[in-house]
């Protein structure tokens, strides 16, 4: 572990860290984009680097984009990335009241204590959960993907079925091309350039890039409250963190708790965490109105919920996030194959990642403090300019995986989907993680039944299957049971009435 920290301050290491968090800052600041389209687009730069060097770049550019979007949410009342939507609630006001600089400083402060409690989860956990998963046999597997589809799905934006929707409609997209098992061509439809199937990088952009440049084109001409920034009272006193300190300490075990989930993800933490600083504030009534335990709260666990996520990727090769199934697909990229045996193939991967994320929250919380003014110029780019140029960027990136045409169309195909499928209220999350996981999952089902001999019985009596199972059913009945209990009443005279 010494050693993985110790070989991030190189001259290389350290340019790759200060690159990444600072783009990823940049891109989290900046309203419609996200960090998992800054890693989907920056894939292709990373072909020919060494998987040290590709995957130093992209954990800092996750580190500083889920960071920066606390900025937009608090001087412009849009959230930056989805992560920082819980911090609007309250920065915005408090920006507003005259405060900017606090309102900035509190959610710094609580992004950076929150990335550092879950780096001692990450450097403690990973290695202990990776020995145990080693021992799973590939019906345990199968069943672990199932309960990851089930957690999904069961926060896929309140509504379980269409993340069950989106969720195995990103599975049945792998099922094109070559069958793993027995090498047959399948549902190509005669298409030649099917058969090597649908590569990921031109759907994780199409589907996050291309769509949301759709939304962001359609919506040009949406006006942005501001706050001018004034640096005032920008850092916490030794007071403030005392007061602070249960508050910072809770939220950030919530967010680490959260992103181990598998594709719950940062918004759902800092949701869960902002709700948990509400029911034990002296003072609940602030909360909504610039309250400075509610921008705590939110920062410190959508930041925790990054180291977080990391320990299913390394330990498992379960995405704890979208952006960590973006990362899956970096990793296969430059052939190493995330899960338990990473650790024993590739520690120095392993532990790199690991270095580079406690290096990275360093960096992070200085370029934040030292650039924020330069940050808030940025956020303030018109989309009219701003948009072409990525549009450019996702050309030429995913035609640059293979020179073909094909992965260009492909690209724009399914960026029509996610366009339309975010339009009828379907989250994408499912969809991706989805997509990531189908092969995991055929290709274990199938090595379980060839152990076998065709036999699925195991599944259903061994005990850890049936557990999973069992859990990923019961999450998808609570779920549909707590959808329904908030659903309004239909009976006659009940309209309006909320349950």
């Amino acid at each position: 572990m010494i050693d993985g920290i110790l070989g991030t301050f190189t001259w290389f290491q350290m340019a790759f860290i200060l690159a990444g968090v600072f783009s990823g800052i940049v891109v989290g600041a900046i309203p419609g984009l996200t960090g998992s389209m800054l890693i989907a687009l920056s894939l292709p730069i990373t072909f020919h680097m060494s998987p040290l060097h590709a995957t130093t770049l992209l954990v800092a550019m996750y580190v500083g984009s889920i960071a920066g979007g606390l900025i937009t949410a608090t001087l412009l009342r849009m959230p930056g990335s989805p992560a920082a939507v819980m911090t609007t609630l309250d920065g915005y006001p408090l920006a507003k009241s005259g405060q900017p600089g606090r309102a900035l400083g509190f959610g710094i402060t609580a992004s950076f204590i929150g990335s550092l409690i879950a780096w001692v989860a990450l450097a403690t956990i990973s290695e202990p959960l990776s020995e145990l998963a080693v021992r799973l046999t590939p019906f345990d597997y199968f069943a672990l993907v199932m309960m990851a589809m089930a957690l999904i799905a069961s926060v896929a934006g309140g509504d379980v079925i269409k993340g069950l929707i989106t969720g195995f409609l990103g599975m049945l997209v792998t099922f094109p091309g070559i069958d793993p098992s027995g090498g047959e061509v399948r549902l190509t439809f005669g298409a030649n350039d099917l058969i090597g199937g649908f590569k990921l990088l031109p759907v994780l952009i199409g589907v996050f890039a291309v769509s949301q440049i759709f939304a962001d084109a359609l919506d040009m001409k949406s006006r942005r409250e501001t706050v001018e920034f004034t640096g005032r009272g920008m850092f916490m006193s030794f007071r403030d963190l005392k007061e602070q300190a249960v508050n910072l300490v809770r939220s950030s075990v919530v967010g680490t708790f959260i992103g181990i989930l598998p594709g719950v993800g940062a918004s759902v933490g800092s949701a869960l965490a902002y709700l948990f600083a509400r029911l034990g504030s002296k003072t609940p009534e602030r909360f909504g109105k610039g309250s400075e335990e509610g921008i705590v709260a939110s920062e410190a666990a959508n930041n925790a919920t990054v180291g977080g996520a990391l320990i299913p990727l390394i330990s498992l090769g379960i995405p704890g996030s979208v952006t960590d199934a973006i990362l899956i697909g970096a990793l296969t990229i430059h052939s190493l194959q995330p899960g338990p045996l990473l650790f024993t193939t590739n520690p120095d991967i392993v532990w790199n990642v690991i270095g580079v994320y406690f290096v990275a929250t360093f960096v992070m919380f200085g370029l934040m403090l030292g650039l924020i003014r330069l940050y808030v110029r940025v956020s303030m780019i018109p989309k009219s300019y701003l948009l072409p140029v990525i549009m450019v960027f996702c050309v030429v990136g995913v035609f640059s995986l293979n020179n073909t045409m094909f992965d260009v169309w492909t690209m724009l195909v399914f960026g029509v989907i996610g366009f339309l499928l975010e339009r009828a209220g379907f989250n994408l999350g499912p969809f991706v993680i989805g997509f990531v996981l189908a092969t995991v999952a055929e290709a274990k089902l199938r090595q379980g039944l060839m152990f076998t001999g065709g036999d699925i019985m195991p599944l259903f009596t061994e005990p850890l299957s049936v557990g999973m199972l069992v859990i990923a059913l019961a999450l998808l009945v609570w779920s549909l049971w707590a959808e329904h209990r908030r659903k309004p009443s239909k009976e006659p005279g009940s309209e309006g009435l909320e349950t």
